[in-house]
């Protein structure tokens, strides 16, 4: 599955490299700004223009790029193979913990299905082929997080709490939004040992430890830098403000960042990123409380297009959007299905079906509520699709069961008994 999944993804980074080898893709790329400062010994700065020091982004992905930007070229074309070739495995490589997931969970048949079909998943094939960014870094850290999750509900191994801890405070320093589901399935993996009598204080305790350790030296930079507490990214304000400001005709009013208005760039320059985002942010909400209903409305538009892919039918989107009629029945079906296994797995198993839940339920959360991309629910989708096959290649929709611990006994023939049972 990994070598089929990469060889696709190759030969389509073949033909989609040059979109990222041109200067003029800086024009609207923050992540590669923040790059090429990196590469030339700045630092993680200037994300739009040359203001200094930045939080825009969290550091992983930004150094990743920056390294292979010093060594390739900014921008270059080796640099946009290596890129892509890069996203390109950890895509390829999510089919390991994507199937040991489904097969865990829902068995040998339903993992296989998973797995072939992330391999040859038309998402997965063009954010990691023709999309330079964090998504695929995500979500591989997502999933092999979910699946490490999943076995602590039956270990108390202090290496694998431990692994778990430094694992989640990467992906944290990746892409933050991560937080909102893996705390959950922490304290959910806590709550099942607590319930079988096992150990789960200690082990627990050293994982946040191994996570805040991963996350302060960040922490520490930007309060040394910004003389304030950031905890990861400082771009909350701007990202509320691009989706809340009253222009309802597309997902994102783009007219409203800095890196495609001149305005809110002149802006950003004169007042620096703090007070910008800080000034985004009252702006935002200054509007969400003269228009709740809107707001309220545009929430319900942001969860339906992540779900389905369906924001608009008017014909001058369309004309800006060709692919989303299309998309539309690839996403909404793929959704659908998820939701029947899901209902089915809760039917069946819910100590099975709630992790999933928890992760449908509160990774896309704050999107609806601030703004979207397409590429924002595409760390989803190898959930979807695990649940999606569940629901249509089950042989039966028995769900494999949690281990049933054994009780500790003293009496040798009730021992033998258990066993034999």
């Amino acid at each position: 599955m990994v070598i089929v999944a990469l060889g696709i993804r190759l030969a389509v980074v073949a033909f989609c490299y040059g979109d990222w080898s041109s200067p003029a893709c800086f024009d609207h790329w923050e992540l590669g700004s923040l790059a090429r400062s990196i590469a030339l010994g700045h630092g993680l700065a200037d994300p739009y223009s040359h203001t200094g020091p930045s939080a825009l982004m969290p550091p992983v992905y930004p150094l990743i790029l920056g390294g292979i930007f010093k060594l390739f070229g900014v921008c270059s074309a080796v640099s946009s193979i290596v890129a892509l070739s890069l996203d390109s495995v950890l895509s390829a490589l999510t089919c390991i913990p994507l199937f040991f997931v489904a097969r865990k969970c829902f068995g040998e048949r339903v993992a296989k299905w998973t797995g072939w079909g992330w391999a040859f998943s038309p998402y997965g094939i063009f954010v990691s082929a023709d999309w330079i960014w964090v998504t695929c870094l995500t979500t591989l850290l997502l999933c092999s997080l979910f699946w490490i999750a999943l076995e602590l509900e039956d270990s108390n191994s202090v290496k694998l709490w431990l692994a778990f801890g430094t694992l989640t405070g990467i992906a944290a320093l990746s892409d933050p939004v991560v937080l909102a589901v893996l705390p959950i399935l922490a304290l959910l993996a806590c709550y099942r040992l607590q319930r079988r009598a096992a150990r789960w204080l200690a082990p627990a305790a050293l994982s946040v430890l191994a996570c805040i350790a991963v996350v302060s030296p960040w922490f520490v930079r930007n309060y040394d830098t910004f003389h304030q507490f950031i905890p990861f990214r400082d771009g909350f304000g701007l990202e509320l403000y691009v989706g809340n400001n009253g222009d309802p005709s597309f997902w994102v009013n783009r007219l409203s960042h800095p890196s495609h208005s001149p305005v809110e760039l002149a802006e950003y320059q004169r007042l620096g990123e703090i007070a910008y985002m800080a000034e985004k942010k009252a702006q935002a909400i200054a509007f969400i409380r003269a228009h709740p209903a809107w707001f309220a409305w545009m929430s319900m538009r942001r969860a339906v297009y992540m779900w389905a892919n369906v924001w608009s039918f008017d014909p001058n989107y369309l004309r800006v959007e060709p692919f989303d009629l299309p998309a539309m029945f690839i996403c909404s079906t793929l959704s659908g299905l998820a939701l029947i296994g899901l209902y089915r797995a809760f039917k069946t198993n819910p100590a099975v079906a709630l992790p999933y839940a928890i992760v449908l339920g509160c990774f896309p959360l704050i999107y609806y509520f601030t703004h979207l991309e397409s590429y924002f629910f595409r760390p989803m989708d190898p959930f979807i699709l695990i649940l999606a096959s569940y629901a249509v290649f089950a042989r039966s929709h028995a769900v494999a069961r949690e281990p049933i611990p054994v009780p500790q006994v003293s009496d040798a023939r009730t021992q033998l008994g258990v066993a034999a049972d």
